[in-house]
């Protein structure tokens, strides 16, 4: 993913929206750079669990279940776990076996999936989202807020392992 750039002044709708997404993606990874895999490990803000790893894994199952099971209607399986918490809102608990390597891997693979679901669609095309249908506008306006709340908790993370505020 390039340097992070500052959406458009003054574009059109969906390259305003896909600009805030990548955004807000790029945030999350710089959040995570340079530091070891303890430290991406580590919950720096007692009593929440929360670890700049786990946030990687959870915006992986994020894109997922919009991007793929939703939008596209994909059957894609959880990546992170199983049972309760596994899928759409899994992710967060970090096992020995993980690896940011590999967690930042998955996540850049969704991402690119995402963008070429969203490529061959309308902002106003739809999908069954329960009882209701759900428009691709409607799910770029969901991530850039649920990117928006987790790089918040990825600064106040940031900051506690080692001073690092801004970007």
């Amino acid at each position: 993913m390039d340097a992070r750039r500052t959406p458009p002044l003054n574009a059109d709708e969906r390259t305003t929206l896909e600009a805030w997404l990548d955004f807000y993606r790029w945030t999350l990874l710089s959040k995570c750079d340079g530091l070891t895999d303890a430290q991406l490990r580590t919950a720096t803000t007692p009593p929440s669990p929360l670890t700049l790893l786990g946030l990687v894994q959870h915006l992986a199952e994020v894109e997922r279940n919009w991007f793929r099971r939703i939008l596209a209607t994909e059957t894609a399986a959880p990546i992170y776990g199983r049972g309760a918490g596994a899928g759409h809102d899994g992710g967060f608990e970090v096992s020995d076996e993980s690896s940011p390597q590999e967690a930042v891997m998955v996540w850049q693979e969704e991402v690119a999936r995402a963008r070429a679901n969203c490529a061959v669609r309308e902002l106003t095309d739809t999908s069954a989202f329960g009882a209701s249908e759900v428009s691709l506008r409607w799910i770029y306006i969901h991530m850039i807020g649920e990117y928006a709340r987790h790089c918040g908790h990825a600064d106040l993370i940031r900051e506690r392992t080692d001073g690092a505020t801004g970007v």
